[in-house]
């Protein structure tokens, strides 16, 4: 390593003026080892410049060439890798980080340290060696400095002369001397031992001068001396005075450490004080109870405003005190559990004084409640509650208080209150359901259709006895409101163009001239059914406010899940969670003010049940009128809140609405099988297409702009259908009329009743129906004109027999049975006055079989005059065409047909 230390500094570093103190053989780690040498070197001329250069040996011969080099104040960090095992990887962090290994742990060692001597003697920024040795990085020695005229350094000796060399530089003012030294001497330069012979001979000459100089100066040594001996007496006299200051010192010394050590404790037993008080002055402020919130807790009037006031202001302070945070340690302290107990003991006191006081003026509402049944008895109204809200909304921030402090307490007031508010709406609730009835029976009773009824008021008393103790489960026959239905069939298909939108508009916004139109049975039991809603609804409402305010239970927060029902009210399964079953357990505030209202409303949906009930029994049709306006109230109640009681319970109502109309809708689809045709008279519009008509026209005034729409859209195709194919299966049994008549007077019935009413979703049945009834009439035509010229049209239909069968139209006529004399037999025997009485026999048989309601004889009459004309020109082109040249004619025009046609139509 030494000769090609040398071999660097004589090729590379001499020439550029630096010299190399230190060199390490290293490869880059994690790469092919490519050997090279990095070299700590500094310039010999000033300023000094301190470098590290990587040298590397060229590729084509044994000279080393210079490839990069870095200044020192570059190198931030030096990170040798491991302080304590050797390891011969270190990075240096100039720019960006390079890492080496080098050849030996000794050569990075004595590099690391030879940077580490660079950086504490040039450079002023310091270089972080990290993980590096502690004795690496040894201190320099002290640099002993002397003044010279320049004021420069001297150069460092000791251990530094190993990273300067031996070689030191002159200062200025020996450069000075030895110039004017060599200019004293011209042969210096020429003659160098004469020179250095002069100067051992000058520095002889002054070694002796500085003996003699010593030895002439002994006196003054010796003065001296003496000098010295004064100065340690006198020294010592001082060191004695200063022993006896320190041992008075120490004394002092002692007490004041006494003192010192009093203050302290006097301080800390401040401190203490104050921290005592502090604890004391907390634990005064947050659990002093003040005497007066102690006896209103104890004796404070719960039944005036000013001592209910006075309540909530001591159980919210006494609330404040317990739950106050103690301290560390607080707990422990016997005062302290003595307050706490006493709290204890007071909460404990009012709990039972509040929750006693109101279960009491629960007590008091049932009975005072009782007493005002009986004005709302006669009419169809339903008590207030509000009177008795407000009044108990006064104990609200008690309420929340024992919710807070004692939630059995709480939990037995709200039971209790569930108890005796669940009896007394159950009996106004009954006594309003009752009302509803007898006024929803006495008004069928004083109308035309129950006038018509042979059974006397204790009979209809007796039936509306039995449907209130069915609980929805009605008993004994409905054939006789089913009769009584098809009798008031009439009546509807008259009165449904006066109906207005039922949907939207209840029975009190009817004036006085738009309600004589009603029939009295919709109007009377609609007016009744939308009371029943319209009191029952805010009476919910009102209650389920009281509870969320009242017991404290949050109506709109987000649960993890609700109570619904899944309904299909298409037919599909039902599943439903009937409010008079047990509660679910609870799982937040909004599913306890549900049950609440389940426990103290669980007599609504029955009732409401067996009211509609009633009134389907009164008339099936009034589940129309009933699904509109249960759809209306549902909807209303779910953009309110989709899961509350009033809700859930009248989404529940609603699917027995819904099975109710689509029991009413396959009842008639059951009454359209079943129907059976005389076999005497003919058959007209049948009794089920008619009714159709009347549905259809009662819907759709009672179903514009409803929410149900489309279920009344799927019923039309049920019952369309149903009288489609019904139609067709009476027109193949009917022996009286012709199948044709049947099917052609009922569609065009169908199809007018379309037409007037313009129902959206029939649109493709009103084309069918418009189609079967011009196919029928078409049919129906061909039919019967084939009768008034029997012979002549056998007669034409072998000739067209003839002209299939490859006979040329002119050659028909040398066919025997088809010449000429045997066609002008036949037209002999037709002539006008044959023809005109057989289309008067035909006008008769047309009239016999259609019906007077359809009107339709003039049309058929019509039809048939352009098929006989049709049939003449047929007739009279087979003759031009098979008989040219014959001159025979028919013995009647077509105006004879056309007059012959008229005055038959005029004489009926």
């Amino acid at each position: 390593m030494t000769a090609i230390k040398h071999a660097l500094q004589r090729d590379i570093f001499t020439p550029n003026d630096e010299r190399l103190l230190s060199i390490v053989n290293v490869c880059k780690a994690g790469k092919k080892k490519k050997n090279c040498f990095l070299c700590a070197t500094v310039t010999t001329e000033r300023p000094v410049q301190v470098k590290v250069v990587k040298v590397k040996k060229s590729d084509k011969g044994d000279f080393y060439k210079r490839q990069i080099a870095w200044a020192l104040r570059d190198l931030a960090v030096v990170d040798a890798k491991d302080a304590i095992k050797e390891n011969p990887e270190f990075d240096l962090h100039f720019e960006k980080i390079y890492k080496w290994v080098a050849s030996s742990t000794a050569e990075k060692n004595a590099f690391i340290s030879c940077i580490w001597k660079l950086n504490q003697r040039y450079l002023r920024k310091k270089i972080d060696f990290v993980n590096v040795s502690s004795q690496l990085l040894e201190e320099l020695p002290k640099v002993a400095e002397e003044s010279v005229p320049s004021g420069e350094n001297q150069s460092v000796t000791g251990g530094d002369e190993e990273v300067v060399d031996e070689y030191q530089e002159l200062n200025a003012r020996e450069e000075q001397d030895i110039e004017i030294m060599m200019e004293g001497c011209e042969y210096a330069i020429s003659n160098a031992e004469a020179f250095a012979e002069k100067l051992s001979r000058e520095l002889q000459v002054l070694d002796g001068a500085n003996i003699q100089s010593i030895m002439a100066s002994e006196k003054q040594v010796n003065i001296l001396m003496k000098l010295l001996d004064e100065a340690l007496k006198e020294v010592d006299q001082i060191e004695l005075k200063l022993s006896s200051y320190e041992e008075m010192l120490q004394s002092v010394k002692e007490q004041m450490d006494q003192i010192s050590e009093s203050n302290h404790l006097i301080h800390l037993s401040n401190t203490n004080n104050v921290k005592l008080l502090s604890e004391i002055e907390f634990l005064v402020n947050h659990m002093d109870l003040a005497k007066g919130h102690i006896k209103a807790l104890q004796e404070g009037d719960l039944a005036s405003s000013r001592g209910i006031e006075a309540c909530t202001n001591a159980a919210d302070a006494l609330l404040q005190c317990m739950n106050v945070a103690l301290r560390p340690g607080h707990d422990m302290l016997l005062a302290v559990k003595q307050q706490q107990q006493r709290f204890s003991d007071l909460r404990e006191l009012f709990a039972r004084r509040l929750a006693s006081h109101l279960n009491n003026v629960f007590v008091q509402q049932g009975h005072d409640q009782s007493s005002t049944l009986a004005q709302h008895s006669v009419e169809l109204t339903l008590p207030n509650h509000h009177p008795f809200h407000r009044d108990l909304l006064r104990y609200a921030k008690l309420m929340e208080w024992l919710k807070s402090t004692d939630y059995g307490k709480y939990e037995g007031l709200t039971k209790n209150y569930m108890d005796y508010l669940s009896r007394l709406y159950e009996r106004e609730i009954k006594d309003f359901f009752e009302v509803a009835k007898i006024k929803m029976t006495g008004t069928t009773k004083e109308s035309k259709k129950f006038a018509t009824l042979p059974r006397k008021e204790s009979a209809v008393k007796q039936e509306t006895e039995s449907l209130h103790g069915s609980s929805g489960k009605l008993t004994g026959s409905t054939s006789s409101l089913n009769k009584l239905s098809v009798q008031s069939s009439g009546n509807r298909r008259s009165q449904s163009s006066s109906l207005l939108d039922m949907g939207n508009m209840s029975a009190s916004d009817l004036d006085v001239a738009d309600r004589t139109k009603f029939d009295k049975d919709h109007f009377g039991f609609l007016q009744i059914f939308e009371q029943v809603l319209s009191e029952l609804e805010p009476l919910c409402l009102a209650e389920q406010d009281f509870i969320s305010k009242f017991f404290k239970l949050q109506q709109h927060q987000s649960m993890p899940g609700t109570m619904t029902e899944a309904e299909d009210l298409d037919g599909g399964t039902l599943s439903r969670q009937h409010n008079c079953g047990t509660p679910l357990p609870v799982s937040s505030e909004k599913d306890m003010i549900r049950q609440m209202m389940i426990k103290i409303f669980r007599c609504i949906e029955p009732e409401l049940n067996n009211l509609i009930a009633l009134g389907d029994k009164i008339d099936s049709f009034n589940s129309l009128y009933m699904l509109v306006k249960m759809s209306h109230h549902v909807w209303t109640a779910q953009n309110v809140d989709p899961a509350s009681f009033l809700s859930t319970t009248l989404g529940n109502v609603l699917v027995t609405v819904k099975r109710n109309f689509d029991k009413c809708i396959s009842n008639q689809i059951r009454q359209m099988e079943e129907v059976k045709i005389s076999k005497k008279s003919k058959v007209g519009i049948l009794p089920f297409v008619a009714e159709f008509e009347e549905f259809a026209g009662l819907a759709e005034s009672i179903f514009k702009n409803a929410e149900r729409r489309g279920d009344l859209d799927k019923a039309y195709t049920k019952l369309i259908r149903g009288v489609f194919v019904n139609v067709e299966k009476v027109a193949n049994e009917s022996q009286k009329t012709p199948r044709d008549v049947v099917m052609m007077e009922n569609f065009h019935h169908i199809f007018a009743t379309l037409s007037r009413l313009k129902i959206s979703c029939l649109e493709a049945e009103k084309k069918e129906a418009k189609q079967k009834y011009t196919d029928h009439l078409q049919s129906y035509v061909i039919y019967s004109l084939g009768q008034p010229l029997e012979k002549l049209n056998h007669f034409f239909e072998g000739v067209e027999a003839r002209v299939a069968q490859g006979i040329r139209e002119e050659e028909v006529s040398y066919q025997l049975a088809f010449n000429k004399q045997e066609l002008r037999k036949v037209i002999k025997e037709y002539p006008g006055k044959e023809v005109k009485k057989g289309l008067d026999n035909l006008y008769k048989k047309v009239d016999k079989h259609l019906c007077e309601e359809e009107n339709l004889l003039q049309v058929v009459w019509h039809s048939m005059q352009d098929e006989f004309i049709r049939q003449y020109k047929h007739f009279e082109g087979l003759i031009a065409r098979c008989y040219p040249g014959s001159g025979v004619t028919m013995e009647f025009t077509i105006q004879d047909i056309l007059d012959y046609c008229s005055s038959i139509a005029q004489s009926h």
